[in-house]
């Protein structure tokens, strides 16, 4: 068999059989070849991060499909230079610079370097977390890690951590694929504790969900959390068979925090509806939020455990976003009673700056994980000390060494002082948007996410006499409820009219693309709920200045003067 070199100036042709193929499965003889294609590799890295330009390559994106639109398989071999060539071409230069410090739109963002040497030594030693016998040094190291954020969590006892961080008859969490796995994992655990054998019924792993529901009496199960929640919990709902119709999102404050009253009252109902013993409904978990998606904000832990005692539910905090910040115990109060959480789910892609991605979930019982235990013969027997035995996933690369190299290199006063330029990032941008005539704060950032919009400053006056006049109508001493509606109709048709603004001018800034911030909407509390477009800031890139940001606003300002004068100002000035 050979392969033919294109005329490139690379070479002409080379004899490809089964002892050339066998090459590139074993480390060269000599490290001279592999550091050749390691350099070249890290070359074409280093030039896409030092390439100018903006944060988006220009290509449209049918001119991209054209590029990946070959629909047969390549059939002959080719150079490894030359493929490096085409990643080089079609896919690095067309790649969205999120390490950009101009990129605070997503929770993505720029990484240590070491991160890509670590991903090396992942793929090379290629490790298989299911099995002891595919991963063995691995497995412990994997260990040690859910260890020390079991202890970040909970904070138990030195002792208790001594017993069980290399224990291999129970888990302390899991790694995970990602936040969504995590995620799934804790509400699994929930699902199969709430509807668990008894001695008369097997529990609803053998028996299924609908025959649980028939032994404890119940018709449905609900999960109670936040509108604010991520949509991993709906995913996750339909997944285990609770559906979509039984995750109650309850409404939030106006700190973006759940509702308190809101879900005592939801819980209140049920409790009132199950005295009837007719289809009965069974509150499977409590999901609180240390740091929402949308919005940064954390719930309050203490009342959501509260108020999951009080109907016997499972208490899970999603963590994903803001639970690495934990590692700096100046900043724990924020995250009050999420050690009394029955399970807490973290990223370890967001705050602990790893490439995506990995989840972590950990449970306050040493024992729960084991609601979920599963063998097999092949690979995980039930005494070996496989960690495949406690996860929905089987295969599952060495991905816990990113985040356990990363403690070891940067060190809780690492993260810091990361964690402390974030923080006055978001402050400095909250700052240059409250005192911008043209711009509106959207919330309270707690954790690293600021939302605010483009509002005209002739249109902000307007909206705030609309507000003003909407909540204090009052004849005599009676609300006029009728002329408050007036205005906040007035209010609705404004915010309509700024969420087309908005969007505009979130196209418009992508088009130019020169720095990036993300869009998103949700129903606003400052604005009686009505659904509201906001632009949205992440402030955790260390190479993000106070400058940079200042750059970013200006430019939204100019854009959105430009549109708000050719296209809106006529339709809301009207109104």
């Amino acid at each position: 068999m050979y392969l033919l070199r294109k005329n490139d100036g690379l070479g002409s042709v080379i004899k490809t059989d089964m002892e050339q193929l066998k090459k590139l499965f074993i480390m060269p003889d000599s490290p001279d070849k592999f550091l050749e294609f390691g350099r070249e590799l890290l070359d074409l890295i280093h030039n896409f991060f030092q390439e100018k330009g903006g944060i988006h390559s220009s290509i449209l994106l049918p001119d991209l499909e054209k590029l990946f639109s070959e629909i047969n398989l390549p059939q002959k071999p080719q150079l490894l230079k030359n493929v490096l060539i085409e990643i080089k071409n079609k896919i690095i230069a067309h790649s969205v610079k999120v390490g950009s410090p101009y990129y605070v739109g997503h929770m993505t963002s720029a990484i240590p370097y070491f991160m890509i040497l670590l991903e090396m030594i992942i793929a090379a030693l290629n490790q298989n977390q299911v099995k002891i016998e595919s991963a063995k040094a691995s497995t412990f190291v994997e260990r040690e890690l859910i260890s020390w954020m079991h202890r970040l969590i909970f904070n138990f006892s030195k002792k208790f951590y001594k017993t069980y961080v290399q224990n291999h008859e129970v888990a302390l969490g899991n790694v995970t694929l990602d936040g969504t796995m995590a995620n799934m994992t804790a509400l699994l655990v929930a699902r199969n504790r709430a509807f668990g054998p008894d001695g008369r019924f097997p529990g609803i792993r053998s028996a299924g969900l609908a025959e649980a529901y028939r032994h404890y009496g119940c018709r449905r199960s609900v999960i109670l959390v936040s509108k604010r929640g991520h949509y991993s919990i709906n995913k996750t709902a339909r997944i285990l068979g609770i559906g979509d119709d039984n995750v109650i999102k309850v409404p939030v404050d106006l700190k973006n925090k759940v509702d308190i009253a809101e879900m005592e009252r939801i819980c209140a109902e049920i409790k009132e509806h199950n005295k009837s013993g007719v289809d009965k409904i069974k509150v499977l978990a409590v999901v609180g939020i240390a740091g929402t998606t949308e919005t940064g904000n954390i719930d309050n832990m203490k009342e959501l455990r509260r108020i999951a005692n009080s109907c016997g539910a499972y208490f899970h905090v999603d963590a994903a976003w803001g639970g690495s910040v934990l590692l700096v115990d100046e900043l724990r109060y924020l995250f009050n009673g999420i050690e009394e959480a029955d399970s807490v789910s973290v990223d370890a892609h967001k705050l602990l700056f790893c490439p995506v991605s990995m989840g972590m979930v950990l449970f306050r019982r040493e024992t729960d994980l084991n609601y979920l235990k599963h063998y097999s013969n092949y690979i995980i027997r039930q005494d070996s000390v496989d960690l495949g035995r406690f996860s929905i996933e089987g295969s599952r690369s060495f991905a816990a060494l990113k985040p356990w190299a990363t403690f070891k290199i940067l060190g809780t006063s690492g993260f810091r002082l990361l964690f402390e330029h974030a923080f006055e990032l978001t402050s400095m941008l909250r700052g240059f948007i409250e005192v911008h005539c043209n711009f509106e704060p959207m919330n309270q950032p707690e954790l690293f996410i600021f939302n605010y919009r483009f509002v005209p400053k002739v249109i902000k006056e307007k909206l705030d006499s609309y507000m003003l006049r909407a909540r204090s109508v009052e004849v005599g001493k009676k609300y006029d409820n009728k002329s408050s509606n007036i205005y906040k109709n007035k209010i609705e048709q404004i915010n309509n009219i700024l969420n087309e603004l908005n969007t505009e001018l979130h196209k418009a800034q992508r088009e130019e693309d020169d720095s990036f911030v993300s869009r998103t909407m949700i129903d606003c509390p400052m604005y009686f709920y009505q659904d509201t477009v906001i632009l949205r800031a992440i402030t955790i890139n260390p190479l993000t200045s106070p400058e940079i940001l200042k750059e970013i606003i200006d430019a939204q300002n100019r854009l959105g003067m430009k549109i708000y004068k050719s296209d809106f100002a006529s339709r809301l000035e009207k109104i």
